[in-house]
């Protein structure tokens, strides 16, 4: 019934003619996060939305990263949602073309597919204070909608380096989130430049193949075994038959991981012992003393993202593959030189260098109500949105993955869904209130809640633990990583809270300034006071 009075109510936009399609919701991206939104949203009753993906298809960052051993480090059963659990995941790991297959059929099983508008990247978002909507223009046309839910995701833009001297380099040169599948490796010098969770993937699928692999690292990662095995045909029909024994799987998987994140989050030395096994296993695969001293970390594990291989420490010690313990530093012609100043002749150069997650570009693209884009208004203190979702001064606009809402050691499903909550009830809450309504965070509830969470911070090993790492922006503060258990986030995310935020309604004719009450001043309202 709600649906339909909205629809009716915005027939021609909110107020006016429009010339282009008005939405109640518009959600950006079709990755995990935009898709589980959209789910949410068919089950909270609301079809009128439109899901702006700027690729082709959805699976957002799992199309995207198709490079040669993409996979994932979380076990499949507990990177899946819990509304759409898959009982034949064919590995514990699941390889990235399995994942992307799993997002397909969940965009086809929950109806999704008239709601996706393909190639439809978002140029632009502004917020019409006088009409209390979001006018957004994408690659593909216009749109308007009364709230935004922006799940682009911080693993979708590429990071390349400004290195001197790159456009002189006669060879090919990409990025691991782009790579170049007409481009063939085989025979071929190759530079990988960087050693995050892609790098210790691309270096052992390509290295049987390639004539010479120079592995450029600026700083060595703490990598443990990876429990990887195929799921046997009787666990997928044991699954399939009982479903409690799925969610028993997943539930088994989640427990062990909220139990390691004390050891994170407030008793980082308790993590020595998993150090050991790291060096343990670095050992197994490594005989050669120099080069275990160049790949042995001098930092605290866990600092950086623990990383889980069983191929990557036995392809360094290939007689085709050359370790540079220093940073691509210049190129010069086909030569590259690193820090160290050790050179070396490469054909192709591949970025393993990761992505804007502490500077989201789509925060360029999001104007708020007094005219500045979201980058501008996070420059001076850092990403931040109350319970991760909400930014001051941005009515009705919503994130999926926001500031300090990423994980360590578990599964970013688990805080996507936590989330997904806090969306449905941040609409219900615009249900309640009425008419032409929109919910802005208040500045005063952001700056508390980004304090408590900058507070417990400080005695996280990704804090206090030695190492750069891009959980933490250009002035040194973590504003990716949540520093407690996903229960802690769940519970923080269930409701929300009005006093937490300001009130706008349609303002009279003429002044073109939304008109804000306090959260008492509608109660009051309500009750006929």
């Amino acid at each position: 019934m709600a649906e339909q009075e909205h629809r009716q109510g915005h027939a021609d936009g909110g107020g006016g003619e429009s010339s282009h399609p008005h939405v109640r919701v518009a959600v950006i991206g079709a990755g995990f996060g935009g898709l589980g939104a959209a789910v949410r949203l068919r089950r909270e009753g609301i079809t009128d939305f439109v899901v702006l993906e700027r690729g082709g298809s959805v699976g957002g960052t799992w199309r995207d990263n198709d490079y040669p051993g993409c996979a994932c480090d979380v076990p499949s059963h507990l990177y899946s949602f819990s509304f759409a659990p898959n009982p034949d995941w064919p590995r514990t790991f699941s390889g990235q073309e399995h994942i992307r297959a799993y997002l397909e059929h969940v965009a086809d099983v929950f109806r999704l597919r008239p709601h996706i508008r393909p190639h439809c990247e978002v140029k632009r978002m502004s917020w019409d204070g006088e009409r209390l909507r979001w006018e957004i223009e994408t690659s593909g046309g216009r749109f308007s909608a009364d709230v935004v839910v922006s799940a682009t995701g911080p693993l979708s833009d590429p990071r390349v380096p400004e290195v001197p001297g790159i456009d002189s380099f006669p060879g090919e040169v990409f990025h691991s989130a782009r790579w170049n599948h007409d481009y063939d490796l085989r025979g071929k010098r190759v530079a990988m430049v960087g050693t995050g969770a892609s790098a210790i993937q691309i270096v052992p699928a390509i290295q049987p193949e390639v004539g010479r692999l120079t592995l450029f690292q600026r700083t060595p990662p703490w990598v443990l075994p990876r429990v990887d095995r195929d799921i046997s045909r009787a666990e997928r029909w044991l699954h399939r038959q009982l479903p409690f024994t799925t969610q028993a799987r997943r539930g088994l998987l989640w427990g062990i991981r909220e139990l390691q994140v004390q050891a994170f989050t407030k008793r980082p030395e308790q993590l020595g012992l998993v150090e050991r096994m790291a060096r343990r296993n670095m050992a197994r695969a490594i005989n050669d003393p120099d080069l275990r001293a160049k790949l042995t970390p001098d930092y605290r594990i866990g600092c950086k993202r623990i990383l889980l291989s069983n191929t990557y420490y036995p392809a360094l010690t290939r007689p085709n593959v050359d370790v540079v313990a220093s940073g691509l530093a210049r190129i010069e012609g086909s030569t590259l030189v690193a820090a160290d100043g050790t050179t070396a002749e490469v054909d192709a150069i591949v970025f393993g260098t990761g992505f804007h997650v502490t500077d989201m570009p789509i925060a360029d693209r999001v104007v708020g109500a007094d005219g500045r884009t979201l980058a501008e208004s996070w420059a001076d203190g850092g990403m931040r949105a109350l319970r991760g979702a909400s930014a001051a001064g941005f009515p009705n606009w919503m994130t999926i993955i926001g500031p300090n809402t990423g994980l360590g050691n578990s599964s970013m499903i688990l805080m996507i869904e936590s989330q997904l909550n806090y969306m449905a009830d941040f609409l219900r809450q615009l249900d309640v209130l009425g008419g032409r309504v929109a919910l802005d965070a208040r500045a005063d509830a952001v700056d508390a809640w980004n304090l408590r969470v900058q507070k417990r911070m400080e005695r996280t090993v990704w804090n206090t633990g030695g190492c750069t790492s891009w959980y933490l922006d250009a002035h040194g503060r973590n504003t990716t990583i949540w520093p407690g258990t996903t229960t802690e986030f769940r519970g923080a995310t269930r409701r929300v809270d009005l006093a937490e935020y300001e009130v706008l309604r349609v303002p009279p004719p003429g002044t073109g300034k939304a008109r804000g009450t306090t959260a008492t001043e509608v109660t009051k309202v309500e009750a006929g006071a």
